[in-house]
């Protein structure tokens, strides 16, 4: 039986193929606080801006290509039983790939109704506009978990991390909670790996490693390691 590899990716990750994150602006989008364009209160003042914002992320999402960091992790699946969990709401895992991608934060290309959370929908294209509406008549809105929203995923992506037999954390790090909370779950004897430019401070444990890398080039290392040593 494969090994299960449950995998948190980040901001880092999808910075690599050319899109931008929040913190490379500044909290800052076009001179507007993120809070304007990424909050039920911003979506309540002014629903038309939100709509260009996700139209903009949209529009540059698709006109990137997944890294060799999300193509390494699509390839780990060959050996191993791997689980993402991503803070990233591109769909750059799925393209490189990757067939299990749990969407912590929620997906770029879908929308949702604002009467009912469960009408999901596919956002063909980039464009989601003012009079776009679900089955009952209420306008869409992406579907994304904005700041000050639940995250309901969290419970499932708690489970994953504590029956890991390898963890992974990927471009992150590890200020954004809850989703940093998850290497709190992982089991002491689960062997932790961490990839990032900027790694994060993390308590000492046994079976831990830490590359100072970039996405693309840490995990082309990591993967290597990770053949050798529990394949």
């Amino acid at each position: 039986m494969k090994k299960r590899l449950v995998v948190l990716t980040g901001a880092g990750i999808s910075a690599e193929s050319g899109i931008a994150t929040f913190r490379d602006a500044n909290g800052l989008w076009e001179g507007v606080d993120v809070m304007e364009v990424a909050s039920p209160q911003g979506w309540r003042k002014n629903p038309e801006r939100v709509l260009a914002f996700y139209n903009q992320r949209r529009k540059n999402a698709h006109e990137v290509q997944p890294n060799a960091g999300h193509l390494a992790l699509a390839e780990l699946e060959t050996d191993f039983d791997v689980r993402i969990i991503t803070q990233n709401v591109d769909d750059l895992h799925e393209r490189a790939g990757s067939s299990h991608v749990l969407h912590l934060h929620g997906k770029l290309f879908e929308s949702r109704s604002t009467l009912d959370p469960t009408l999901v929908y596919p956002v063909e294209g980039w464009e989601l506009k003012l009079g776009d509406k679900c089955a009952r008549g209420s306008q869409l809105r992406p579907n994304i978990v904005w700041f000050g929203e639940p995250v309901p995923m969290m419970e499932k992506a708690m489970e994953e991390a504590l029956i890991a037999d390898i963890f992974l954390v990927v471009g992150t790090s590890l200020v954004v909670y809850p989703a940093a909370g998850l290497v709190d779950f992982i089991p002491d004897e689960t062997p932790l790996f961490v990839v990032d430019p900027k790694l994060p401070e993390l308590p000492r444990r046994p079976n831990l490693h830490l590359y100072e890398e970039n996405a693309s080039t840490g995990m082309r290392k990591v993967a290597e390691v990770l053949r050798q040593k529990y394949w």
